[in-house]
C-alpha cells in the first residue's frame, strides 16, 4: 500500500482473477489526516479522522472505494479485506467505472518507490519474530516439534504458524522465489531489476522463524490501536536484543492478538479486514524507536472471522487455512515493501499480495497448498512482474533470483541420495553431493528432519553420527551458495532395529 506516491490509476483487466485484483487495489489507499499520534487515544483518533483532500495533501493518496478497509485508515499497509468486504468493494467498483482508468507503462505491474530511510525491500535473510501479545494467551507448553503451545489458543494457531515460518525456504519450495525478483537500488518507478543488481529480496533458506515471545505482562487491549501495536513491536525488538538499526534491517515483528480481541477494529462492523502491516515511523502509527525502523504486522486471531478470513478456502475442513493465507500475504508484502510505500506497489498502491488476494483454488493464480519440510500450508499466490511473458501474473512459484544475476540466478542442484535405511546404533557416513551453475561458488549445507543422533557438516555436506531412535524420518538437505541461490533434495530415512 503506497503512502507517499502520487495518486495514479491502473487498467482494468479481464478475467475473474484480474478483476479481484483491480477491486482490491482500487480500495487500498485511504483518506485521513496526517496528525501525529503521540498516544494510543490520539493514534486511534488520527487514524479515523480526515477527508480525502486532507489525505492527499498529507502525502496519503485518497481512496475512492468507501468499502475498502483502508478508507480513512492509510496506515493499513497491504490490508487483507475479508471476503464479504471484498464483495462490497467489487460491487462499488462495478458501479463506479471511473475509479480505475487505463494507465500507461504496464499499469498492473509493481513500481519501485525509492525506499524510506534507505529501506525498500528485505535484502538479507528474513527474520520473523512471532509476538503473542497479552496475558489472554495463557500458559505455555511445548509440542513434539519444539513449538510453543498456549492454553488460550483454542485452535492451535501458535504452533501452526511456527511450523509455517520454519518451513519457508525448505523442501525446495519456490513460492518464496516469486518475491526474489524485486530489489532495492533501482530508480523510482522501475518495474524490474537489471542484471548485476545485488540488492534482491533474499530467499529464506532454512526457514524464516527467528524467535517467539509470549508477552503476558499485561492483557492485550480489547481494541489495540496502531500506536499500541507499534509500541509492542518496539518492545519486542528490545526483548529479542535487536537494539540497533542494523539488527532490525531484515526483521519483521508479527504482533498476534488473542482470540476475542479486536485490534484496530478487527471483527467489528467497521473493520472488514483480516490483517495489515506497517512500520513504526508512519505518522499514523507515531511510535518512536531507538532501535531503527521497525516493521510489524497487525495479526488478529484470524480464526475468529471464520470463513470471512479464509477458513476452508483451500481445504476441507481447512480450519487454519486462513491463518496461513493471511500470514503469508502480510509476510510477502513486508519483504517487498518493508517501510510502506518505499518498496514495490502498483499504480494504485496495491502490494504484491493485494493483487492476488482471495482468488479461488483451481483457477488461474488461485490459492493452493504449499509443501515444505515442516508441513503443508494453504497459501495465496503473489504478483510477479515478469509473469505471463512480462505482462505480470499471480504466481505460486518462481525460480530464485540471486544477487548479481538478471534472470533466474545461479542454479544449485543437490543430488538426491535416495531413501535410506539404517539399523539403530550403527555409525553413519552419507556424503551429500551438490553442484552450482556458477564457477567459484562455495556451498553451505544444512538439513532438516535428520534422525536423532545424526548431523550434517555445513562445509562438506557429510551426514554422520549414530542414530538412536527407531523411526522413519522425512529429511531435506539444502545447499546454498554465496549469492543466496539454493537447491534441495528430500528423502526418507528409516531407522530400524
Amino acid at each position: 500500500m503506497s503512502l507517499r506516491t502520487p495518486v495514479r490509476r491502473w487498467a482494468i483487466r479481464s478475467g475473474t482473477a484480474a478483476f479481484a485484483a483491480t477491486a482490491v487495489a482500487a480500495g487500498l489507499l485511504a483518506a485521513g489526516t496526517a496528525a501525529q499520534a503521540g498516544t494510543a487515544a490520539q493514534a486511534g483518533t488520527a487514524a479515523q479522522a480526515g477527508t480525502a483532500a486532507q489525505a492527499a495533501t498529507a502525502g496519503h493518496p485518497a481512496v475512492r472505494n468507501p468499502y475498502s478497509p483502508a478508507y480513512h485508515h492509510p496506515y493499513r499497509g497491504g490490508v487483507v479485506p475479508s471476503i464479504p468486504q471484498l464483495r462490497k468493494m467489487r460491487s462499488w467498483a462495478r458501479s463506479h467505472p471511473g475509479a480505475a482508468r487505463p494507465h500507461a507503462a504496464s499499469a498492473n505491474d509493481l513500481n519501485y518507490g525509492g525506499g524510506i530511510d534507505g529501506i525498500g525491500v528485505t535484502t538479507g535473510p528474513e527474520k520473523v519474530y512471532l509476538v503473542f501479545y497479552g496475558s489472554q494467551w495463557g500458559s505455555q507448553g511445548t509440542d513434539s516439534n519444539g513449538n510453543v503451545t498456549l492454553s488460550g489458543d483454542p485452535y492451535g494457531e501458535a504452533p501452526y504458524l511456527q511450523q509455517m515460518f520454519k518451513g519457508l525456504g525448505t523442501g525446495g519450495e519456490l513460492w518464496s522465489g516469486v518475491m526474489t525478483q524485486y530489489c532495492d537500488g533501482v530508480a523510482v518507478g522501475s518495474q524490474s531489476c537489471p542484471a548485476g543488481n545485488t540488492e534482491h529480496v533474499a530467499y529464506p533458506t532454512g526457514g524464516a522463524l527467528a524467535g517467539v515471545w509470549v508477552d503476558g505482562s499485561a492483557a492485550s487491549p480489547s481494541q489495540a490501536t496502531a500506536f499500541q501495536l507499534g509500541t509492542e513491536a518496539v518492545n519486542a525488538a528490545a526483548h529479542f536484543g535487536n537494539t540497533t538499526a542494523a539488527a532490525n534491517r531484515d526483521v519483521q515483528y508479527d504482533i498476534l492478538s488473542p482470540t476475542g480481541t479486536h485490534p484496530d477494529g478487527f471483527n467489528t462492523p467497521s473493520g472488514g479486514f483480516c490483517a495489515w502491516h506497517d512500520w513504526n515511523g508512519d505518522s499514523y502509527v507515531g511510535v518512536t524507536s531507538p532501535y531503527g525502523d521497525i516493521a510489524f504486522t497487525n495479526m488478529p486471531y484470524v480464526h475468529d472471522m471464520g470463513t470471512s478470513c479464509g477458513q476452508g478456502f483451500v481445504n476441507s475442513p481447512g480450519t487454519l487455512d486462513g491463518v496461513s493465507i493471511v500470514n503469508g500475504h502480510e509476510y510477502a508484502e513486508t519483504i517487498t515493501d518493508q517501510n510502506p510505500a518505499g518498496g514495490w506497489t502498483d499504480s494504485s498502491g496495491a502490494e504484491n499480495g493485494d493483487k492476488c488476494a482471495w482468488i479461488s483454488p483451481g483457477t488461474s493464480g488461485g490459492a493452493f497448498n504449499l509443501a515444505t519440510s515442516t508441513g503443508t500450508f494453504a497459501m495465496q499466490t503473489t504478483w510477479a512482474n515478469d509473469g505471463n511473458s512480462g505482462a505480470g501474473a499471480c504466481e505460486a512459484s518462481h525460480p530464485i533470483v540471486s544477487n548479481g544475476s538478471g534472470g533466474g540466478g545461479n542454479t544449485v542442484t543437490v543430488t538426491n541420495p535416495g531413501n535410506q535405511s539404517t539399523k539403530r546404533k550403527t555409525k553413519v557416513s552419507l556424503q551429500i553431493q551438490a553442484s552450482d551453475s556458477a564457477s567459484g561458488q562455495t556451498l553451505t549445507y544444512s538439513a532438516t528432519g535428520l534422525p536423532a543422533g545424526l548431523s550434517i557438516s555445513s562445509s562438506t555436506g557429510l551426514i554422520s553420527g549414530t542414530p538412536t531412535r527407531v523411526h522413519t524420518y522425512s529429511v531435506t538437505v539444502t545447499a546454498t551458495d554465496t549469492t543466496g541461490a539454493a537447491g534441495s533434495a528430500s528423502f526418507t530415512w528409516t531407522i530400524h532395529r
